[in-house]
């Protein structure tokens, strides 16, 4: 669960970004927002093709976190943010929490509209959790790539594998 020590740092960083042109308003382009979701579904395939043909737990995870990353871009794109050059994983992440929590929340609500009371809990919990899990798979990408051993590698990429489908599938229903 995202803690509000978290959303608080998100919520500073934004605007920090917005100052210093590192997130940018813009206007919605098509071509581009295309392009990202081609690079996230294309991010996703080689992800599970190589997970499938156990070629590479690293270049699993490293796929999987590119594929919501690319995702997550496109989303930002469709309600007119784009982020800067400058460290771009961590801008799309607290960009992320601060702009799409929120509108993933009500689009989970929608899909729970049968246990209202029920859903406006749960659609809280499982926007963090996407969040959330995009906020892990950068930090353990990182990590994987510089001082992870081997063996621990194999679990981390199917979990990082898991997390990409999951968060392309609703990240879809904003660009929609």
């Amino acid at each position: 669960m995202l803690s509000n020590d978290r959303i608080k740092e998100a919520e500073n960083n934004v605007k920090s970004y917005l100052d210093e042109g590192l997130l940018k308003k813009t206007k919605m382009n098509k071509n581009i927002m295309d392009i990202l979701i081609k690079n996230s579904m294309e991010s996703l395939r080689v992800a599970e093709e190589i997970n499938q043909k156990n070629l590479s737990e690293l270049w699993t995870i490293v796929c999987s976190y590119y594929a919501m990353y690319y995702y997550a871009n496109a989303v930002l794109l469709k309600i007119g943010f784009k982020v800067g050059e400058k460290i771009v994983h961590k801008v799309t992440a607290d960009a992320m929490l601060v702009y799409i929590r929120g509108k993933l929340k009500d689009s989970l609500i929608e899909e729970y509209e049968e246990t209202k009371e029920e859903a406006l809990n749960l659609a809280g919990i499982k926007a963090d959790s996407l969040i959330e899990s995009f906020e892990f798979e950068r930090i353990k990408r990182g990590i994987i790539q510089y001082n992870t051993i081997e063996i621990e590698k194999h679990s981390k990429a199917k979990t990082s594998l898991q997390r990409a489908k999951e968060f392309i599938k609703e990240m879809e229903k904003l660009i929609i």
